[in-house]
């Protein structure tokens, strides 16, 4: 992960769709996204899900119908997300944010292929 830099992209609207379980994020350099609630919550930077090292990342399953709750801004960085699942620790900076826009479609797989590694079907929505 890099470091926020004055030429990082930045937000400049971000809308939760709770009906479609989406975030729709709008950066200033023209890039838009939607990333699924679940999504967000299987990759959130919290340390209980990425552990404290390399090897440590704990598998999140069973987040096929997690919403986000509640978006609040931390400084000018980074939003904090609260998942209906109580989940509330990571917070997502906007160069993951962005990360994670540009990564969506390998991270996802990287995610099924993790699931099904563990023998873990995903009930589909």
């Amino acid at each position: 992960m890099s470091g926020l830099t004055e030429h990082s992209p930045r937000p400049i609207d971000i809308r939760l769709h709770q009906a479609s379980r989406l975030l729709e994020i709008k950066f200033d350099n023209n890039t838009e996204c939607q990333l699924s609630c679940e999504f967000l919550r299987v990759y959130s930077p919290s340390a209980e899900v990425r552990g404290h090292g390399h090897g440590q990342e704990v598998l999140q399953t069973g987040k096929e119908e997690v919403n986000i709750t509640k978006i609040e801004p931390v400084g000018n960085y980074a939003v904090k997300l609260t998942f209906s699942d109580g989940h509330n620790t990571g917070l997502y900076s906007w160069d993951y944010l962005y990360e994670l826009a540009q990564n969506y479609e390998a991270l996802w797989l990287e995610y099924l292929g993790k699931l099904s590694a563990a023998g873990i079907q995903r009930r589909s929505n």
